[in-house]
């Protein structure tokens, strides 16, 4: 039953990514064929600018992230696309192994955000060839965070949660009660 509210999430945040890249494409205008065809002859993307204020702080900015976190490792060949889609694919597949073996369901819920965030990014990249971000939160020209989706904020508040959970949080092995607890320390 646990593990059932894991996958749950992981489904739920795998379809609102994929429903909110695709209302925010449409809303933007930006022909999705056209912007693959410009990666795969390595014209750049520099000549696109769909944005779309939303607040003074917050814009729909379309980006088609070629890498992965931070940009990193872009993956300017189809060889180091399918690369970037095996490793993300592992680490999915790592994820899903210990949502399965998880008994807590905080932890196995924070790990349904990073599978259902994962998932929706792999789709994307073996789809399209790159991701779709577009949150784009400023502060005038200071921009804390790169342009992001949904997948890439689930698995972020995942990967926080797990951290706080196993840095801060004490769970109480099996048998423990006040009672004994305080007749080992009187003992």
């Amino acid at each position: 039953m646990t593990r059932g509210i894991g996958f749950a999430v992981a489904a739920l945040v795998f379809v609102i990514d994929q429903v909110t890249k695709l209302l925010v494409v449409r809303a933007l205008g930006v022909d999705l064929a056209f912007v693959q065809t410009l990666i795969h002859q390595k014209l750049g993307l520099d000549g696109l600018n769909h944005v779309h204020e939303v607040l003074p702080i917050f814009d729909l900015r379309f980006v088609a992230n070629i890498g992965v976190s931070l940009g990193l490792f872009a993956a300017n060949s189809d060889a180091t696309r399918w690369m970037l889609v095996l490793l993300t694919s592992a680490i999915a597949i790592g994820v899903f192994v210990w949502m399965f073996r998880e008994r807590k369901l905080p932890e196995i819920c924070a790990l349904g955000m990073v599978l259902g965030g994962a998932l929706g990014n792999i789709l994307d990249r073996a789809r399209l060839g790159f991701v779709v971000d577009f949150a784009d939160l400023h502060f005038g020209t200071w921009r804390p965070f790169l342009v992001f989706n949904v997948a890439d904020a689930a698995i972020t508040i995942g990967v926080l949660i797990l951290l706080i959970r196993a840095l801060l949080v004490r769970d109480k092995a099996d048998g423990d009660s006040p009672a004994a607890v305080e007749n080992e320390v009187n003992a």
